[in-house]
């Protein structure tokens, strides 16, 4: 811990440093949260205005948290998807065939763009991969079926009435299971259970936009999660990285059944055999 807290304070003061000769990121690559946090903070100080917050926001430990938790609160939840995620494709090979497909397709815009020949190893960028629609599909797919957090708890503010008629009394505990919710026909209808990627794919070939409150895997509303489009460029740069180079088997036998825990991980793991593939 001591580590990472010394790595963050550095990059800190590099970023403080910079700010010092230039008030704005003079490019959009230069921006990043913690510019955003410093600039806006001074500015806050600045015009008087909620100047308690604007320290808050200069403040080193304060910028420190919320570069931790940028870091690291998705680490769970993003191996947790991926894990699913590979082992349905594993045991779907018409899907792992039509992601490979989509691989192929990219490779052949990429050599069009660049004329270059890419290195023997097969790795994407997040342009690329932002471009693999199926593969986007295919983690939609997985995260409706295994959301990393599978349920969610909330106290009542007021008391209320939901759609289905329940009445809810002030303070009362709601419990909300995501997982039962992505597996419910009358949500997701009479295939609720089978693992189409194409269900999330318009017949334009774009990505279908389901609503949060159907699409709960990042929650809904104004508290969703911050990092969805983060953890989506991750789980795909590690997912095609992946496939892209290896062949993933289930080893025979090996149990899979979800853990019962805060985030949806597999009780026994995922034993797996690699073997290498070249599919350009």
């Amino acid at each position: 811990m001591k580590t990472f807290d010394r790595f963050l304070y550095e990059c800190i003061s590099l970023k403080r440093e910079r700010l010092l000769i230039s008030r704005k990121a003079s490019t959009e690559e230069e921006f990043d949260v913690l510019t955003a946090f410093m600039v806006e903070g001074e500015e806050e100080e600045e015009m008087n205005e909620d100047r308690e917050i604007g320290a808050l926001r200069r403040n080193d430990t304060f910028l420190r948290d919320t570069a931790f938790n940028l870091l690291a609160a998705g680490k769970e939840t993003v191996s947790s998807g991926l894990v699913w995620f590979f082992w349905l494709v594993a045991t779907h090979p018409s899907v792992e065939n039509k992601i490979l497909e989509e691989m192929k397709a990219n490779m052949v815009m990429q050599k069009e763009e660049e004329e270059e020949h890419r290195d023997k190893r097969l790795l994407f960028d997040a342009k690329e991969v932002n471009r693999m629609v199926y593969l986007h599909a295919a983690l939609c797919e997985t995260l409706r079926l295994y959301p990393p957090v599978p349920y969610n708890h909330k106290i009542a503010a007021q008391a209320d009435v939901l759609p289905s008629g329940h009445r809810i009394n002030k303070n009362h505990s709601i419990l909300i299971s995501y997982y039962a919710m992505g597996r419910m026909e009358e949500i997701w209808g009479k295939d609720c259970l089978e693992f189409k990627p194409q269900r999330w794919i318009s017949e334009r070939g774009s990505i279908v936009h389901v609503p949060s409150y159907k699409f709960t895997a990042f929650h809904a509303g104004p508290r969703n999660c911050l990092g969805k489009d983060t953890a989506f460029i991750q789980m795909k740069m590690v997912a095609a990285l992946i496939l892209g180079n290896y062949q993933v088997k289930i080893v025979q036998g090996h149990p899979v059944s979800p853990c019962n825990s805060m985030v949806l991980h597999m009780k026994y793991g995922l034993k797996v055999q690699l073997s290498k593939r070249t599919i350009w």
